[in-house]
């Protein structure tokens, strides 16, 4: 019996990243770069506001000449004891928005209502605050002194010419996608989802646009794993329920390894079906059934079909064992081949509220429900699988799981108060 350590090693070891392809920005959250885009040009390109308020000459409001620092909206707040100026009143001779291509000059002794984000008038070298004045739509009184350059975003503050905006590699989060439109490229080149086919086989499945008859069983696994190929971030392709002779199962892998980076086929081990998909497989690669030291889903297959070697894996029938299958091997390679650094969920450590059951010699994996104590702040875990009267089986408890308690091959219960390992399955925690 292979562990999960060893049979983990064996997939992620057949990680492929899949040819660049250049695609919208808009369509490209989560995938990887797969070039270095560099600024063609200044970020900003033009001097700008940055806050509501006058467009001035730093030395018409009693402030200072020289080098000033941007400072930020929030420090622009009405002093509680403003600093005693000498009448500093300015004519406010014009008005500019963001967006205005009409250009301004000021003169010394002038001001200019400006809005955030607008271009400032030529020769102004500050903004003032509308909380640092009287709001004068005709005259404004200063009521704070501005040295030259506050409030005020200057040319290539945060981008020059030639800085790097994003490098190769990295994942395009929504920043990066801000950062390229910032710097006007329309697309990017990237690593694309790594294209997944769902498949499901067993003579007592129908589709659930059918009424199924005695002894038939609605097909759940290829919707519940396509789902879960679409969380973990895969183009996924549900083909569903496969049947027939074997040549004709045949032609439908090999026409699905044509079009995938990875293939699921669930109800491939156990029981007669079984049988038959092995031998098909066994003639287009190298399928291996060993047993993994885990449960559920100690029943499975895995290996590399076609020319191109595309990662094949082989799940249980039942829909939880699939589905904790899928999490704990098929979930990582997909993640890996985005140009995840972590393909893994998060684990927490939290204290257990109930009795929990495993198996000896096996990792177990119990479906759970994660919470935070009120109080302490510490995570709480309740298992909903594997617990005393819970069957393990049941779809219904995963449907309430937004986690998974973690069980070590040597402990076989584990007791209300213990301490243990638990995987994240909703990122919302």
């Amino acid at each position: 019996m292979r562990s999960v350590e060893q049979q983990l090693a064996l997939v992620t070891d057949s990680a492929v990243t899949p040819e660049p392809v250049r695609t919208a920005i808009a369509d490209a959250l989560g995938l990887m770069c797969a070039e270095e885009v560099q600024a063609t040009r200044a970020l900003p390109g033009f001097p700008q506001a940055a806050i509501d308020g006058y467009a001035v000459r730093a030395v018409d409001v009693g402030g200072e000449r020289g080098l000033g620092r941007l400072i930020q909206e929030e420090e622009a707040v009405a002093p509680a004891t403003p600093k005693p100026l000498p009448e500093r009143s300015l004519p406010v001779v014009g008005e500019v928005h963001a967006g205005s291509q009409r250009p301004l000059r000021l003169q010394p002794k002038q001001a200019v209502r400006v809005h955030t984000g607008a271009p400032l008038p030529t020769l102004a070298d500050a903004v003032l605050p509308l909380a640092w004045s009287d709001r004068g739509r005709k005259r404004v009184v200063a009521e704070q002194p501005v040295r030259s350059g506050d409030f005020v975003r200057r040319p290539g503050d945060d981008i020059q010419p030639g800085d790097v905006a994003v490098s190769s590699g990295s994942v395009l989060g929504p920043s990066q996608i801000g950062l390229l439109a910032a710097v006007g490229r329309a697309k990017v080149l990237v690593y694309p989802r790594p294209r997944l086919s769902v498949l499901s086989l067993g003579h007592e499945l129908v589709d659930i646009d059918r009424d199924p008859g005695l002894g038939q069983v609605f097909d759940v696994n290829s919707y519940s794993l396509a789902a879960a190929g679409r969380e973990a971030g895969a183009d996924v392709h549900r083909v569903g329920i496969i049947e027939g002779e074997p040549r004709r199962l045949r032609d439908i892998i090999e026409g699905q390894l044509l079009r995938s980076e990875i293939m699921v086929i669930s109800g491939a081990v156990g029981g007669a079906a079984s049988e038959t998909i092995r031998k098909v497989l066994s003639e287009i690669g190298d399928i291996d059934t060993s047993r993994v030291a885990m449960h559920p889903g100690s029943v499975q297959g895995f290996g590399l079909l076609g020319p191109d070697q595309i990662p094949v894996f082989l799940l249980p029938s039942n829909p939880v064992s699939a589905l904790v299958t899928f999490e704990i091997f098929v979930r990582p390679l997909i993640r890996l081949s985005l140009g995840k650094r972590n393909a893994n969920r998060r684990v927490v450590r939290a204290r257990a509220l109930n009795h929990v059951a495993s198996r000896a010699g096996r990792r177990g994996y119990i479906r759970a429900r994660l919470m935070r104590d009120s109080e302490t702040h510490d995570y709480l875990v309740e298992g909903l699988g594997g617990a005393t009267g819970a069957p393990a089986h049941l779809l219904a408890g995963l449907s309430e799981a937004n986690a998974m308690i973690r069980i070590p091959e040597e402990v076989t219960e584990v007791r209300p108060g213990d301490v243990v390992e638990v995987l994240f399955l909703s990122q919302s925690q």
